[in-house]
């Protein structure tokens, strides 16, 4: 089952775009909508090592070379997670879930190495991220990106990240008290991410040609909007954390509305029962 998250329960209060009542597992897709999981990893450690069968051969070979346990443990639970969520909204099996890479984002590159994809199923869309033992699942009916990260994880890396943002982004985390600049810089780092992402080239996409901002809550109101078509959210996460997804929009979106957002809780253990 999937519970839903109170004000305040991942680290921040909902935007006004997380509305919906009801279950994400249970609903069809929707236009213009995501359905975003956390999932606290060490409490669903044991649960999902008892299912790991359900991984294909690929993610079994994966999760085999991880020396360090815990990075074993990270990726297994994370991936039965990612497994169980698509099999109940395919309405299938966890293990006849087909995963498969879609062709790079990159212009001119046609190898399999874009966007991780569900075969045969090209109205379902998603993507994971995990920060430590904090995993970020975002499931929507059009491209979609996720992404989270740590401010403790991330340590002296933040202002190496900052001087490869878009000018415009470099010059809106200069406007900020010096109390908040690695909240602000964190923020946008994760914004870029999931969308980049989104668009299937990841990093190589280019962290300085794309504007995607800062969190809303931080953004200057010169700031230029986001890439066009697509929209980006900030996700409330765990404190210590930031995360945010990117969405391809279907249809046209007014300025000041965003698409709907669900954000819950992924309970494993009982979806594995």
């Amino acid at each position: 089952m999937t519970e839903s998250l109170p004000v305040g329960a991942a680290g921040g209060p909902p935007g006004p775009h997380d509305t919906d009542t009801d279950d994400p597992l249970d609903r069809a897709d929707r236009i213009d909508a995501v359905d975003v999981w956390t999932l606290w990893i060490p409490d669903h450690a044991a649960a999902a090592a008892a299912r790991a069968a359900i991984l294909d051969a690929e993610e079994a070979k994966r999760a085999a070379g991880f020396q360090d346990p815990a990075a074993r443990m990270r990726f297994v639970t994370s991936h039965v997670g990612l497994r169980v969520l698509l099999g109940a909204r395919l309405g299938t099996a966890p293990q006849d879930v087909a995963l498969v890479r879609e062709r790079c984002g990159m212009p001119g590159c046609e190898k399999p190495h874009g966007r991780p994809a569900v075969a045969d199923h090209p109205g379902v869309h998603f993507s994971l991220s995990h920060a430590g033992d904090v995993a970020l699942y975002a499931l929507a009916a059009s491209q979609v990106g996720a992404d989270i990260e740590s401010l403790e994880l991330a340590g002296d890396g933040l202002e190496r990240m900052a001087r490869r943002l878009h000018p415009d982004e470099r010059r809106a985390l200069d406007t900020l008290p010096p109390t908040v600049r690695q909240e602000g810089l964190l923020g946008c780092w994760v914004r870029k991410e999931a969308f980049l992402k989104g668009i299937g080239t990841g990093l190589p996409g280019g962290v300085g040609t794309h504007h995607v901002g800062l969190a809303a809550a931080l953004a200057p109101p010169w700031a230029p909007s986001g890439p066009h078509g697509w929209a980006l959210l900030d996700v409330p996460a765990p404190d210590g954390c930031h995360a945010a997804v990117a969405l391809r929009l279907q249809s046209p979106v007014g300025r000041g509305r965003l698409p709907t957002m669900r954000t819950s809780r992924l309970l494993l253990e009982s979806l594995l029962e």
